[in-house]
């Protein structure tokens, strides 16, 4: 494995006399540990972060997944969203609000720990360092695998590894569960084929969370199926070519400010699209995005919600879930 993760304990004894003539002997025990984060540098814990701050929405997520909320001093701004959080309740407790912030917010927020992803700006890390600030850096994941990475990366830092592994478990029995499902409901030779439309540029192909997650779901990705990789850009003649049976369309309004009905109809009113069977049909679905963007162990929740969208009622769920090992 990329990232090496230790582990270890140091407990010291402390010997007290009292005037009395009496000894009496307490002890405290004080964990320290180390974790390699994804670029290779070891960061050194005196003790289990109590002020987090991570700069991404997927990392709060895992992070959220791991601890109580009062470990953390900020979480980003849209868990606020309705249209793009499962955690609504979960963050109400959380002070601070912040969205990819800079280094300036980061200091003013005095944290103890900051978990960065790699395909950010990076330029503050060494800064935060050099004030001793631990900061963890991890992979932007792009699929499952890295997502669990991700998962045993953050909880080490966290001081807390057996939770890493246990909400990967509790992620794999409800995938498996889904397989499982889908494979008994819908045979191979009535697997769907969609296209998802998204507000995130480049997004939905080969290297993205959401092509793995249409695998769990049964449902052919018709971006990775016509070779589109993470980066390409979707245009209504691939569209045509693909001819999908569904078309996801996003249901994030980027906070209120952009209007959903004219995306919505540049598409299913668009002249040289009418003969796309997903457009004939009326298949035309909005998951969630809280669900189906999830890079976190809420991945799960996004491959039944594709599932959902595309086979229907027997894949329902809530609103608001959100798989969490925290006590």
């Amino acid at each position: 494995m990329k990232h090496c993760i230790k582990l270890f304990a140091v407990v010291t004894v402390f010997c007290l006399i009292f005037i009395s003539g009496c000894s009496k002997q307490q002890t405290t025990s004080s964990e320290e540990y180390e974790v390699t984060d994804y670029q290779g540098t070891v960061v050194h814990f005196k003790e289990k972060p109590k002020r987090i701050v991570t700069t991404t929405k997927g990392t709060d997520t895992i992070v959220l997944g791991l601890v109580k909320p009062d470990k953390m001093i900020a979480c980003d701004r849209n868990l606020d969203d309705p249209n793009s959080s499962n955690m609504l309740e979960l963050v109400k407790g959380i002070p601070n609000r912040v969205h990819l912030p800079k280094l300036e917010e980061l200091i003013v927020l005095q944290p103890d720990l900051v978990i960065a992803a790699d395909w950010g700006d990076l330029d503050y890390v060494q800064s935060l360092r050099d004030m001793g600030i631990n900061v963890v850096v991890i992979h932007g994941a792009k699929n499952l695998t890295d997502v669990k990475e991700n998962i045993i990366l953050i909880s080490a830092a966290l001081g807390e590894p057996d939770k890493g592994q246990q909400l990967i478990s509790m992620m794999e029995e409800r995938l498996n569960a889904l397989k499982e499902k889908v494979d008994r409901l819908v045979p191979q030779d009535q697997r769907q084929r969609a296209v998802l439309i998204s507000r995130v540029a480049y997004y939905g192909g080969k290297d993205c969370i959401y092509d793995d997650a249409c695998q769990w779901a049964g449902v052919i990705n018709g971006l990775s199926e016509a070779g589109l990789h993470r980066g390409t850009k979707l245009t209504k003649e691939m569209i045509v070519k693909i001819d999908p049976d569904v078309l996801f369309l996003p249901s994030y309004s980027v906070r209120g400010l952009a209007d959903k009905q004219s995306f919505r109809d540049n598409y299913i009113n668009d002249p040289s699209l009418q003969h796309v069977k997903a457009i004939k049909s009326g298949k035309v679905r909005e998951p969630r995005d809280a669900y189906i963007y999830s890079a976190s162990q809420d991945f799960c929740f996004g491959a039944q919600e594709i599932a959902y969208c595309t086979y229907g009622d027997e894949f329902k769920q809530d609103d608001q879930q959100h798989l969490s090992v925290a006590e």
